[in-house]
């Protein structure tokens, strides 16, 4: 904010009087980044949030951090990017992509999930985490993207996943009940890459 001058008349004089604009205190850079072992604990503290208070997940038991670890392990494993954002050295979010569905012509397509620690929302850091699982997808043989958003009353995730290019392609209508309300999922989808418009480089028929 420039600096501000208040004008006023005396009977003598105009004095002009000069209020410094405050100095901003340097904000902390967020870093996204791989995720590690460290990192379970609190990664399920965050999600453990969402699953005692919101519809964005259809569990309602929170795992503990060593099935979170497992979870982690198994992402891992089949070659997908399961990332961390860190604030100040505080691990502030996660997100990751999964094998959309186990059969084996859906291959390609995987499915996103970004959890943000509660107290961090509006700061960017959804955005940060979608954008660099979605380049790290990309880079590997996948070539669709989809988005479960639970609730169609979830804003703030439609709108991250509409800023990264998912466009909504329906609605299940009341598939879920958890804290006493029947819950939408709305589906979304991005492409990856080339999406559709080549083959993939391996044999049509030949699972990974």
């Amino acid at each position: 904010m420039p600096s501000a001058r208040i004008y006023w008349r005396s009977s003598f004089a105009v004095i002009a009087c000069t209020m410094s604009a405050p100095v901003a205190e340097p904000q902390p850079a967020l870093l996204v980044r791989d995720s590690t072992i460290d990192d379970i604990a609190p990664i399920q503290q965050i999600y453990q949030h969402y699953v005692l208070t919101a519809t964005a997940t259809f569990e309602v038991e929170p795992p503990s951090v060593a099935e979170m670890g497992l979870r982690r392990a198994a992402v891992l494993d089949s070659g997908l990017p399961y990332l961390v954002a860190e604030l100040a050295g505080k691990v502030v979010g996660y997100c990751y992509a999964a094998t959309h569905r186990p059969r084996p012509a859906y291959r390609y397509t995987v499915e996103d999930s970004v959890y943000i620690d509660p107290g961090c929302h509006g700061r960017g850091v959804g955005s940060a985490l979608l954008g660099e699982l979605i380049a790290r997808c990309e880079r590997g043989p996948w070539r669709q993207m989809i988005a479960v958003v639970g609730g169609s009353d979830n804003a703030g995730s439609v709108a991250l996943h509409a800023r990264h290019g998912f466009r909504a392609i329906g609605t299940h209508t009341s598939v879920g009940y958890k804290l006493g309300q029947w819950i939408d999922t709305v589906m979304m989808q991005r492409t990856l890459g080339e999406g559709d418009s080549s083959h993939p480089q391996q044999p049509a028929d030949t699972p990974r």
